[in-house]
């Protein structure tokens, strides 16, 4: 599951997908050519004078020489070592060293890979045969003004990185705040007041940590659903906290920021032992304010390779004081910091193995037993299950997260009225009859997964 090298299975499996290779925005300045390793290759991405976009191997075929650091100029990129001239597509254009009327160049290629920009993110396709189209995700479709894109390194595998984002009970513990902020929430995970309530998220998730768990397929992935009874101080438990999100094949996310911005997020490997995660914001109701977005995050990372200020390195910068008064970890206000020290804790590559798995581990059994069932129909010449090759698949409008409190036993048709309110004022996600239709917040009605049957034995550790 965890190596996604050339000829891995996984690697076979997640070369099915497009990937997120860097921000539009890395691409900016007079030099627009950015190294890329992905997937365990080492890659050049590069934008011609003409605006084209280009996803090469790093290695001139002559020599070996460094291409990253060739000549951006006549439509291409030249090596430094002995001119050769290479374009988007892969082509030899020009071999100048060589003799007048040499045919050399038309039979020299380097390996390329077909490459689209959408909101701020450019994506790649390193897989056989004709590239599937873009799932029809909220943040896709979306006017560009209304979505904002980052990204961040991880000092781990990819796979532990995404197990985090399916696990509903550890934002109860590991982005616990002692106090709930009363200042601007703009743009910040957990800083919000849950829809249709005047309850902050923080108050929620550090007073009701134990949630039920509801996961389900879906043909995207799966549907996490986690209720929280509010039945504390003063409340009768009639009202629920339904958080919904959902995990899109191969590695992404989609989790609610507020009850209007929702965050999709992609964990993309660099090679066995590291990964980026990207992260693409969309509003439904108006622009975002880029620039104040981006400043929030630049404090917490380092240009221009987006490694985090806090690492293992300097132990994230642990604050012993304010673990015991202010946060559950000590490591400041970014939940980001939290994230990447759970994940990186566990090593750079996670000995599953060893782990005692639970109830609130569910989501992340199905997922595994979903992707160990992909990873192997594609070893047996297959296409897996969850490629989306047709937009219309994922035109649930969405997958649509959801954060807000609703009547208790009633998520359901409280999420596809939520739903369908909000995105009735929405200036461009408007069009809800169609998810209505087809089952709540347009996801097809699924089964939940059972628990009985979902978690392996424990392991006997008596010994």
């Amino acid at each position: 599951m965890t190596e996604t090298g050339p000829g891995t299975p996984a690697g076979d499996w997640m070369r099915r997908y497009w990937q997120p290779v860097a921000l539009t925005e890395e691409l900016a300045g007079p030099r627009p050519v950015v190294t890329v390793k992905l997937l365990g290759e080492d890659l050049v991405l590069f934008r011609n004078e003409g605006g084209s976009l280009g996803l090469v191997e790093r290695r001139c075929p002559h020599r070996g020489a460094d291409l990253s650091l060739g000549r951006l100029e006549d439509g291409g990129l030249r090596c430094y070592f002995h001119g050769w001239l290479f374009n988007s597509a892969g082509g030899c254009l020009e071999t100048p060293a060589e003799p007048a009327g040499s045919k050399l160049a038309s039979r020299v290629r380097i390996k390329c890979y077909p490459v689209q920009e959408r909101n701020g993110i450019v994506w790649a396709y390193l897989g056989p045969g004709e590239p599937p189209n873009l799932p029809a995700l909220d943040c896709f479709l979306a006017p560009e003004q209304y979505t904002f894109a980052f990204k961040g390194f991880l000092d781990c595998n990819w796979l532990q990185a995404l197990e985090v984002g399916i696990d509903p009970a550890h934002a109860s513990y590991l982005h616990r705040f002692e106090e709930d902020e009363s200042g601007d929430a703009y743009g910040k995970q957990f800083r919000n007041v849950s829809l249709g309530s005047d309850l902050p998220m923080t108050k929620i998730l550090r007073e009701y940590g134990r949630p039920e768990i509801i996961n389900a397929r879906t043909e995207y992935g799966q549907r996490i659903v986690a209720l929280r009874r509010i039945d504390g101080e003063g409340h009768d438990g009639s009202a629920t906290h339904v958080r919904i999100t959902h995990q899109v094949f191969p590695h992404g996310i989609t989790i609610p920021l507020s009850a209007i911005m929702a965050i999709t997020q992609w964990h993309v490997p660099v090679d066995d032992t590291s990964c980026y995660w990207y992260a693409m914001f969309t509003s439904l109701d108006e622009p975002v304010d880029r620039a104040k977005m981006r400043e929030q995050r630049l404090d917490g990372v380092t240009l221009p390779d987006y490694k985090p200020v806090r690492n293992r390195d300097n132990q994230y910068m642990f604050d012993p004081e304010e673990q015991r008064t202010t946060t559950y970890t000590g490591l400041g206000h970014d939940i980001n910091v939290h994230d990447q020290m759970a994940v990186e804790g566990q090593g750079h590559i996670h000995d599953r193995t060893r782990e005692h798995l639970s109830r609130s581990d569910k989501a992340i059994v199905t997922y595994r037993r979903m992707l160990l069932a992909a990873i192997d129909a594609v070893a047996a010449g297959k296409s897996p299950e969850l490629l989306l090759k047709d937009t219309a698949d994922v035109e649930s409008r969405g997958p649509i997260p959801l954060d807000g409190i609703g009547p208790t036993g009633e998520w359901e048709s409280f999420w596809t009225e939520a739903i369908d309110s909000l995105r009735r004022n929405s200036p461009w996600a408007q069009d809800s009859d169609t998810a209505r239709a087809s089952g709540p917040a347009g996801v097809k009605l699924a089964p939940p997964e059972p628990d009985d049957e979902l978690l392996p034995p424990l392991p006997d550790t008596s010994n």
